[in-house]
């Protein structure tokens, strides 16, 4: 069976997505073709270049900073200084972040450079700014289609790209599971986790309500979809109190996906002796 993995949007929370691909390499099962957007395409690209989920995880894990680390830990880790070079701060452009950094570090985990070369076919989903309509990429340049991709309005500066504007993919897709039509199975991750009141229902800052009003345009930009177009498989960890930005909380992240994994394993395992699904 040809089983397409589509990996949604949601910041760090997207962090989630990596226990689900090692449910996929425990069970010996390799996805046909692979959709993201965001940071879904950003795990996607990783993992379809030839990384295994647990290889993913290790990476990201000596990366990031963590609650609780000294700064003496802090200094004798190398790869820990990279999430500090991440916040590339666009101080004199139109966004906090221009990405450029991060895209940097990407790289050093991507094994490829296009989209040709990747062992599973990927689909990055961007926005063209000015047209409003949805971008598919998925040949040439893998990196710049990702920047694209990733680029969340006043949080990462746009990409210009073939005469288009292109903006955050979660714009008009974040969770790309109607564009694997040619699968015969569609697993969806959906990462986009709860909307939380930390204020006690007073008003959220400026920056907070910004945020979440893109959430809240997602959300509803799914539930549609799946209304429309369900995926044979639709996984949604419940991942709570994360902001966009707060990659440090991977531990938290982690255990709030274990029982989505779980399920997803057993889904997949039901899948197998019903319908024959074979791994590689």
């Amino acid at each position: 069976m040809k089983i397409g993995l589509a990996l949604g949007g949601g910041g760090a929370r997207g962090l989630a997505h990596i226990p689900m691909l090692q449910v996929l390499d425990e069970l010996g099962i390799r996805p046909y073709r692979m959709a993201g957007t965001s940071i879904g395409a950003v795990i996607g690209a990783i993992y379809a270049s030839g990384v295994n989920g647990s290889a993913i995880r290790a990476g990201t894990d000596r990366m990031l900073i963590k609650d609780g680390d000294t700064l003496k830990e802090i200094l004798a880790r190398k790869d820990a200084l990279a999430s500090i070079r991440l916040l590339d701060i666009d101080f004199l452009g139109n966004a906090l972040f221009k990405g450029d950094a991060f895209v940097d570090f990407l790289y050093r985990q991507i094994l490829t450079k296009t989209f040709e070369e990747l062992q599973i076919p990927l689909k990055v989903v961007a926005t063209d700014f000015w047209d409003s309509t949805q971008v598919v990429f998925d040949r040439g340049d893998l990196l710049k289609a990702i920047k694209a991709s990733m680029g969340l309005p006043g949080v990462f500066s746009p990409v210009h790209m073939d005469g288009m504007t292109l903006i955050d993919g979660g714009c008009v897709n974040p969770l790309p599971h109607d564009i694997l039509g040619d699968c015969d199975v569609v697993i969806a991750v959906n990462v986009m986790g709860r909307l939380e009141n930390r204020e006690g229902r007073k008003s959220p800052t400026a920056f907070r309500a910004v945020l979440e009003t893109f959430n809240i345009m997602q959300r509803t930009i799914i539930a549609e979809k799946l209304t429309k177009c369900p995926p044979a498989i639709y996984i949604e960890p419940d991942i709570s109190n994360v902001d966009l930005l707060e990659f440090h909380k991977a531990p938290e992240i982690y255990a709030q996906a274990e029982k989505a994994a779980r399920e997803l394993r057993k889904r997949l395992l039901a899948l197998r002796t019903g319908d024959g699904l074979k791994g590689g």
